[in-house]
């Protein structure tokens, strides 16, 4: 059914009309209306008034906004988000932004406005270092893997949630421009010339396919929890406690569209592509001491995984038949699956569709190099995944991966 769409003149009087949106600002008094263009798929504002309170509307379109109204997509797709956002907070409340209002009708959120933070890739891009963060994500991971399983659930509840929460046309792009184009002729794939030939050597690596396969399999079967679904750094908001740079005192995951339940490694995996691609940048500019520090991210990310949920497993459901060894062969296990998916994950923001901007920013010349390393860093991955296999070999290779390709 149609619907109209905000627009910086309208969104006053809409602020009005919802109770519960003009509890958090003052419609008369509105400064500011700001709309937020760097979005694949939505409407975004910030909107603030004279007294300081602030908040964001975001309206899922019917179309993907990345391409236009060719690219027609669900705009059900906020109910996922809001729901998602909504359990995700109570399982985390410091690391999820509040949700103040949905409307259904029109496919409106209502939420905490971030405008004090920082979206986390904008700030590794600018070469700020915010300790701590990768930490929190770390956390955040673990508290939706356990508290939205099986382990930390009633078993009847997971599953009525993981019904309401399946996201068939989310998924599919998943599934397509993720695990299935960069890997195959033809797609909505587009490289460089000077990288055409490190694409089709993706391509044609049989041992690189092959964990592809096994990837979207997981990607496609593995219903373990709520996962986030987009979780890379351009979803992340981050905010030092003091000045611009420096640790943080708040790290927030936003754009949640993507949840349903899916394999925990994916979020995982997702975040290690994006920290790998922050390091790539930095060894194509030189700053090798960075690239070090953002390849080190992976370890802080997975060592607050790691712990925060061993920490949740005494408290889980059943522990009759979900043993202390069943647990370690779990988390074993998603460390293997951490690497698959960030080999997937960083491949196709270099050969597919909607590319990372650590990349695409720098001069042509240098971005040669940082995506060949990218490349021969995912092959690298799907080898040396085994269960000997430790999170410190991942940054090595990933490290010598970047150094020997770079074209600075």
């Amino acid at each position: 059914m149609p619907y109209s769409f905000l627009s910086i003149d309208t969104i006053p009087d809409y602020i009005r009309n919802q109770p519960q949106l003009a509890d958090r600002i003052d419609a008369g008094s509105i400064t500011d209306v700001t709309e937020v263009g760097d979005g694949n798929l939505n409407l975004v504002f910030i909107i603030r008034d004279a007294h300081g309170g602030g908040l964001v509307l975001k309206q899922a379109l019917p179309y993907v906004r990345l391409v236009g109204p060719d690219w027609p997509m669900t705009p059900a797709r906020a109910r996922h988000e809001v729901e998602a956002l909504r359990l995700h907070r109570s399982l985390a409340p410091n690391l999820v932004p509040e949700v103040y209002h949905f409307d259904a009708d029109r496919y409106i959120l209502g939420m905490e406005d971030l405008s004090d933070h920082q979206v986390w890739r904008g700030a590794l891009n600018d070469g700020l270092m915010h300790e701590g963060a990768a930490e929190l994500m770390g956390e955040y991971v673990a508290a939706v893997a356990f508290g939205t399983s099986i382990f930390g659930m009633d078993p009847e509840e997971q599953k009525m949630i993981a019904a309401r929460s399946t996201n068939p046309q989310l998924c599919t792009i998943t599934e397509d421009l993720v695990f299935t184009e960069p890997f195959s002729l033809g797609g909505r794939n587009s490289i460089i010339p000077a990288n055409e030939r490190d694409a089709a050597a993706l391509i044609a690596d049989d041992v690189m396919v092959k964990a592809m396969g096994q990837a979207k399999f997981a990607f496609m079967t593995h219903g373990e929890a709520l996962i986030h679904g987009d979780l890379h750094t351009g979803s992340v908001m981050v905010r030092a406690a003091e000045g611009n740079d420096g640790p943080v005192d708040s790290a927030k995951a936003f754009d949640s569209e993507f949840a349903f339940y899916g394999p925990v490694a994916f979020d995982l995996g997702a975040l290690w592509a994006n920290y790998t691609i922050a390091a790539a940048r930095a060894t194509a500019l030189g700053d090798d001491a960075r690239a070090d520090w953002c390849l080190n991210l992976c370890d802080a990310t997975w060592g607050s995984f790691e712990n925060a949920f061993r920490t949740a497993w005494p408290t889980r459901r059943d522990p009759r038949v979900f043993t202390d060894d069943f647990g370690d062969d779990l988390i074993d296990r998603w460390h293997r699956e951490t690497w698959l998916f960030a080999a997937a994950k960083m491949s196709r923001r270099v050969v597919g569709l909607a590319k990372a901007s650590d990349v695409e920013t720098l001069p042509e010349d240098l971005r040669e190099g940082a995506a060949r390393g990218l490349l021969e860093t995912a092959r690298a991955a799907v080898r040396l995944r085994t269960p000997d296999s430790r999170t410190s070999h991942y940054i090595r290779t990933a490290s010598d991966a970047l150094r020997a390709n770079s074209t600075r």
